[in-house]
């Protein structure tokens, strides 16, 4: 059976009917303008550190984001999905499978050079996705080019392999990673080592400057820029006065600077929301006055007046794991506070129980000024219901995070970053840390069932939603033809720079908009 791209209603019940209009406006604008050859986009990122192998990149970690866009520009996929919600071909220019989706083939495009000139291969495209594939599913060649095979139906394959760190990239001798996209990795300064493994494997130093150049032997033709300079370990305030000041070209932003920043003449971003916080407890919490006190607390949190108030409007109120743009039933769960029934709960909870007449401990990243805000406030929400949360700073390796490393206290705020476009895939990254028990079958593919899942999984209140958060940027109007996707691809390759010294622009925010990469 022929695979079949999706159409209007699909992406319309997605992304949202005003977010294609504002798709088509802002690609009719772009087109209007002739694009230019040359330059050198500026660009500044909060991230100390980039590992460019995908394989080695932590499901829902920060950093993930930040290694996934700058390995767009060395590295591409068999599909890529645009902002329409349709599946473009990359490296693969058809694809196929049978009845029950489990075997899956696709064909490759001929032609394509990595960027030392070798050829790619489907011995190649294998040899990297073997080391990225789920458990179950497995690559291997065929005579039109690949073929994967999956124990289980897998319908969503192509969300997979267009998302996450599902590149495809080779191994040369020395142990670079070699790519077939738009850029080659030429520099790294600040005395960091100039290899791809280094970058990859060893400790990076606190600020960094990266230099892409265009290569010459990319399939889908010249970009626009001649390279892009990228700086980490920018903090948001200082790109905001970077960008102000003319010295970079796109900035990676926070919360706070985004007001700043749309009251100046910069076009700002924001993502649909990708950032989800939530409060992990550290025991199972099967002892019934556990899960008590734990459903109380959840009772007691204000998660919309967080996301109304606290983020200045730029946040949701999270009532479930996978926002509503993700699974498309969220909107089901509810996230309503009941401090009276939250009352009850607490009344009911033996004071030895931690968060009742003895003290829970919420430990927060001390580097994250977000996480420590919404910790502070559902410690407060939860004081309104007699029970008793404090926060505890903790260093960044003491931390735990979304992967199941211990905590300092009873519980902690999280973040889980959402990098994939299969909702089946990220429901179980997010399970395995919080102790699934042996052969726990997996996540189910039709939405009704993994919908059932999911509320399974919420009612065992091991985790705590709160709210989930869009990233933030901004570019200088010189910048043009920027049109990131909603789920985070920033899509470098498709930028080009207006060279006149007289270019201004007007205010103009851009939100959950862009088109991909012509195929």
């Amino acid at each position: 059976m022929r695979c079949t791209a999706w159409g209007w209603p699909a992406v319309i019940r997605r992304f949202g009917f005003a977010t294609v209009l504002y798709c088509l406006a802002a690609h009719g604008l772009a087109l209007a303008a002739r694009p230019q050859y040359g330059g050198v986009l500026r660009v500044e990122l909060r991230a100390a550190s980039v590992n460019l192998n995908p394989a080695k990149w932590k499901a829902g970690s920060a950093e993930f984001a930040t290694n996934q866009r700058l390995a767009e520009l060395l590295f591409d996929r068999l599909v890529a999905l645009d902002n329409y919600g349709k599946f473009q071909p990359q490296l693969a220019t058809e694809w196929s499978h049978d009845a029950a989706a489990k075997r899956w083939q696709f064909t490759l495009r001929q032609g394509v050079k990595f960027s030392d000139g070798t050829a790619l291969t489907p011995a190649d495209v294998v040899a990297a996705l073997q080391a990225l594939l789920p458990r179950g599913v497995e690559a291997t060649t065929s005579a039109a080019g690949v073929s994967i095979q999956s124990a289980a139906p897998a319908g969503d394959l192509l969300e997979l392999l267009s998302s996450g760190s599902y590149f495809i990239y080779k191994e040369s001798g020395s142990g670079l990673l070699r790519g077939t996209g738009p850029f080659v990795l030429e520099s790294v300064s600040a005395g960091a080592p100039e290899t791809d493994k280094a970058i990859g494997d060893g400790p990076a130093p606190q600020t960094q400057q990266l230099r892409f150049r265009v290569n010459e032997n990319c399939w889908a033709g010249r970009p626009y820029l001649d390279a892009i300079e990228v700086t980490l370990g920018v903090s948001s305030l200082k790109a905001l006065l970077d960008l102000q000041l003319g010295k970079a070209d796109l900035g990676e932003l926070s919360l706070d600077t985004l007001k700043r920043a749309q009251q100046t003449s910069l076009k700002c971003w924001s993502s649909a929301p990708l950032t989800l916080f939530a409060l992990r407890f550290s025991s199972d919490g099967k002892l019934e006055q556990e899960h008590r006190l734990r459903e109380a607390i959840s009772l007691s949190v204000d998660r919309e007046a967080m996301a109304r108030v606290l983020l200045q409007k730029q946040a949701d109120a999270a009532a479930s794991f996978l926002p509503q743009w993700l699974s498309g039933y969220a909107f089901l769960f509810e996230a309503e506070r009941n401090l009276e029934r939250a009352k009850e709960l607490r009344a009911k909870t033996p004071p030895a129980v931690a968060g009742a007449a003895q003290l829970l401990r919420v430990t927060v990243d001390a580097n994250n000024e977000l996480s420590k805000l919404i910790a502070e406030r559902v410690a407060v929400d939860a004081r309104a219901a007699g029970l008793t949360l404090q926060t505890v700073r903790g260093n960044q390796h003491g931390l735990s995070d979304a992967t199941g490393s211990k905590s300092e206290g009873e519980a902690q705020l999280i973040t889980w970053r959402y990098t994939s476009l299969s909702p089946r895939s990220v429901l179980d990254s997010i399970r395995s840390p919080t102790r699934r028990p042996a052969g726990e079958p997996g996540v189910p593919l039709e939405a009704d069932a993994r919908y059932a899942w999911e509320k399974q999984m919420m009612e065992e209140k091991n985790l705590l939603p709160l709210v989930v958060v869009p990233d933030f940027a901004a570019v200088d109007a010189r910048v043009r033809n920027w049109l990131p996707s909603p789920w985070g691809e920033w899509r470098l390759a498709d930028v080009w720079l207006e060279q006149s010294e007289a270019s201004t622009g007007s205010r103009d925010t851009i939100t959950k908009s862009g088109v991909g990469r012509k195929p």
